[in-house]
């Protein structure tokens, strides 16, 4: 190898190069010959010695492969080491090394020229300067892949012209652009700080390229619609550039919420006001009356303003007081029900009968008690009346069929809070039972014309009894005969 002292180069210069570089460096000759390299240059190339670079610009294309970042390899000529031998300047040239035997990239290399020359003018050494930034790019690689599989939507503005070099496919999805419409576009042309809630601090803290805390703004969207969000914008540097990110939250799924949960309250106020029926909100845990309607004034006499902060049991607005109790008890156990029979106090001191039901709702952070309260006054006096028309009919029943005296014995019975049992429903068994029951046999009596043990006699009786909603044998033979028992046999 041609020593350095032969190419009569100034070696107090070459060491000022290299003293004055923390890179690697190659120097060449001439003819296109590797003189040498510095520990650095070997270090970045895998090699302990100038002889593994191959000796020339030959040799170091056979043993390393140089591609471009976008995956293009470099053709002979394109070589830095080519490329410095014809006298070319060139500066922060990006390369990927790999060595002939590997496959994948093994370093990233920014590379640049420097041509010496003689006394004469004539260029007589060429020198590489090269540093590893293969960690730079693999950290940027790696935020490129963070970044565009966040799913937070996220751009990124250059601070020294304002537009945007970065999109990921959350801030696409969040506004409906392309990737083409929002890179290289202008944060004037998409400005994602319009109408931001603390617009001067914005444009401050982007003049000066430092934090901009989170507020709300109102992103105009390419098809003319606006989206509320939260934007905040994160001072970074990519590419050696000051940028900024901006990235947001989408509130507008809570805004629509928001809207919903108004018209919502629009509504039920509406239908609060107008109901035909009276209605009142009370606490759940105290039963302060909150408001009540025009329909429960009609019904009480109570107005809003002489009820509203006083307790139901202050007002003394159920007849009994037990009813407030068992009301209580049931919307701890089941947060509602659905009418019960109570009597309401009117102002005057009277009193109406009515159907309450109730339900448990949240309304404006508290736990309140929606009643429904239903004027029943006129059709308890209609079905009194025609209960005591039917009870004078029933005096000779001989001639109604026994669906038509079962219906008729139903209607005796109006206050019932279950639906009312059909002798359909009974089994021939059940039915047999009710008519012994009603003939006055004993459980000995009846068990043996039955051909079964007591015991299963009995199991009969507590079968029929929670059917026909009884508990005692009178009861029982009380319901059968109004529904035309004792039967004749055979049963069916």
């Amino acid at each position: 190898m041609t020593s350095l002292r032969s190419q009569s180069v100034d070696l107090g210069r070459l060491r000022q190069i290299v003293a004055s570089l923390s890179e690697g460096v190659i120097l060449i000759g001439e003819e296109g010959d590797i003189l040498w390299a510095n520990d650095t240059a070997l270090r970045i190339h895998g090699v302990d010695s100038v002889e593994g670079l191959g000796g020339d610009a030959d040799g170091y294309r056979k043993r390393f492969q140089l591609r471009y970042r976008n995956n293009h390899f470099l053709g002979k000529s394109d070589y830095p080491l080519a490329r410095v031998v014809a006298g070319e300047e060139f500066s922060e040239v990006i390369v990927e090394v790999t060595l002939a035997v590997e496959e994948e990239p093994c370093w990233i290399h920014q590379v640049r020229s420097l041509v010496l020359a003689d006394e004469k003018g004539k260029p007589d050494l060429f020198v590489l300067v090269m540093q590893d930034v293969s960690l730079r790019f693999e950290a940027e690689q790696r935020f490129e892949q963070t970044f565009n599989v966040n799913p937070a939507p996220a751009v990124i503005c250059r601070l020294s012209d304002h537009r945007y070099v970065k999109v990921n496919q959350g801030f696409l999805d969040l506004t409906g652009y392309t990737r083409d419409e929002v890179l290289g576009r202008s944060l004037y042309d998409i400005d994602v700080l319009q109408d931001a809630s603390d617009l001067e601090t914005a444009k401050e803290r982007l003049r000066e390229g430092k934090t901009i805390p989170q507020m709300q703004a109102d992103l105009s969207l390419p098809d003319g619609g606006r989206k509320l969000v939260i934007v905040a914008g994160q001072p970074i540097d990519l590419d050696e550039q000051a940028c900024i990110l901006f990235s947001f939250a989408d509130l507008e799924p809570r805004r629509q919420a928001e809207n919903e949960l108004r018209h919502s309250e629009e509504r039920f106020v509406k239908t609060f006001r107008l109901a035909p029926v009276g209605m009142a909100i009370t606490i759940q845990q105290n039963h302060s009356l909150c408001d009540v309607n025009e329909a429960f004034h009609q019904l009480t006499g109570y107005s809003g303003d002489e009820v509203v902060g006083k307790g139901m049991a202050e007002l003394k607005l159920w007849e009994l007081a037990s009813f407030l109790k068992e009301a209580e008890g049931l919307l701890t156990e089941r947060s509602g029900f659905r009418a019960r029979d109570a009597r309401v106090r009117t102002a005057d001191g009277g009193f109406v009968d009515c159907l309450i039901s109730a339900e448990v709702m949240p309304l404006h952070n508290d736990m309140c008690v929606l009643w429904v309260i239903q004027d029943i006054h006129e059709r308890r006096h209609s079905e009194l009346e025609l209960i005591t028309a039917i009870e004078a009919v029933m005096k000779d029943t001989n001639w109604f069929s026994r669906t038509v005296v079962e219906k008729l014995a139903n209607l005796r019975a109006p206050h019932a809070h279950a639906a009312p049992v059909e002798v359909s429903e009974l089994t021939r068994r059940e039915k047999e039972v009710l008519s012994l029951l009603c003939e006055g046999g004993d459980d000995a009596a009846i068990a043996k014309e039955m051909g079964v043990s007591r015991n299963t006699l009995r199991n009969h009786i507590a079968r029929v009894y929670q059917k026909i909603g009884v508990n005692r044998r009178a009861a029982a033979i009380l319901w059968a005969r109004e529904r035309g028992f004792p039967l004749t046999r055979p049963i069916r």
